[in-house]
């Protein structure tokens, strides 16, 4: 087991040291502080360590050890375990869920990393954990407790993904600058990709936030005997993924307008095409029509048709000047 972090922070000076692995039965045993372990990516000794050292819950070990798909949350004996994603941009417009799952007990945090997609360098899962873990290290940030790390660890996460909406945002900006400008009509599909691709990801990050908002509000229901210090530091990332999923949501409709408007506008180009084709149709028609009658008859005739061949084509040329009236008449053209 690869751990990055074993922290022991003294309960009274708020003092985090780094410790070795080993001593980690003798730190959970001293009521004077509390330990952090961060595992970049779990494997079995992980599975073990946290059934036997911390006794969590065979199903939270499960979800550890597999890939999450949304925000999970377990409650047992004071203990509050957690599933939270982070959204990344890959190839091809491809939203990765970086996981990040949390156990929150009296006196131990640990945090943990994956399953990872290999496309994902290791280091990005980690920014959070390693920025506070730094910070703890250096006398910078002094946590009350595994809650109060927790809880900055999340705050993290959700400016992270403000970032990140923000980013979408400076996009669909460039995207509606485009569709004014008429910049994306010259090659419609590229375009097009580029708007859904866009609302791909203001998507992904809406169900992260919307979903881990839920997972929170559940979180106070289930934890009403805690302090009113932990209670508040739940609200508060609570109200940061509420925040976040509604500013999403909001970027979300703007965009969705953009594309109504900019499909519209291409449709009708498209309809106006297809009419004035039409017009051409209903005006080639009785040329087509009469010639395929009689036209035989003029190339097979050996003999000198000059009259009826004139009148045929004061026909089709009268046919088709009364055919063009209509088509003026119903607005075609």
């Amino acid at each position: 087991m690869a751990v990055q972090r074993l922290l022991w922070v003294d309960r009274e000076s708020g003092v985090a040291t780094r410790r070795d692995d080993a001593e980690l039965p003798e730190l959970l045993a001293d009521p004077s502080g509390w330990v952090w372990l961060d595992v970049p990516e779990p494997d079995e000794q992980t599975a073990d360590l946290l059934a036997g050292a911390f006794g969590a819950h065979p199903a939270a070990v499960r979800d550890v050890m597999e890939r999450n798909h949304v925000p999970r949350l377990h409650v047992y004996s004071g203990t509050l375990f957690l599933v939270l994603h982070r959204p990344q941009v890959g190839e091809g417009g491809h939203v990765h869920y970086l996981e990040l799952d949390q156990f929150i007990g009296p006196n131990y945090l640990i945090t943990t990393h994956g399953p990872r997609n290999l496309a994902v360098p290791l280091e990005l899962l980690l920014q959070e954990t390693e920025e506070l873990a730094d910070r703890m290290l250096d006398g910078r940030y002094v946590p009350s407790g595994p809650w109060a790390a927790s809880r900055r660890i999340v705050s993290a996460l959700t400016i992270a993904e403000e970032r990140f909406v923000n980013q979408l945002a400076r996009e669909v900006g460039e995207l509606e600058k485009h569709v004014m400008a008429r910049a994306g009509d010259a090659d419609p599909q590229v375009f097009l990709e580029e708007l859904f691709t866009t609302r791909h990801a203001l998507l992904t990050v809406r169900t992260m936030t919307s979903q881990s908002a839920e997972i929170y509000g559940r979180a106070l229901r289930l934890l009403g005997e805690l302090d009113e210090a932990v209670h508040r530091g739940l609200r508060d990332n609570k109200d940061a993924y509420d925040r976040l999923s509604r500013i999403t949501s909001s970027q979300l409709d703007f965009l969705t307008g953009i594309t109504e408007y900019y499909r519209a506008r291409t449709d009708t180009k498209m309809t106006i095409a297809a009419e004035r084709l039409a017009v051409i149709a209903a005006i080639t028609l009785p040329v087509t029509a009469i010639s395929s009658v009689v036209g035989i008859n003029f190339v097979a005739s050996s003999t000198d048709r000059f009259i009826p061949l004139a009148i045929v084509v004061v026909v089709m040329l009268a046919l088709s000047l009364v055919l063009l009236r209509w088509t003026k008449r119903q607005g075609w053209w």
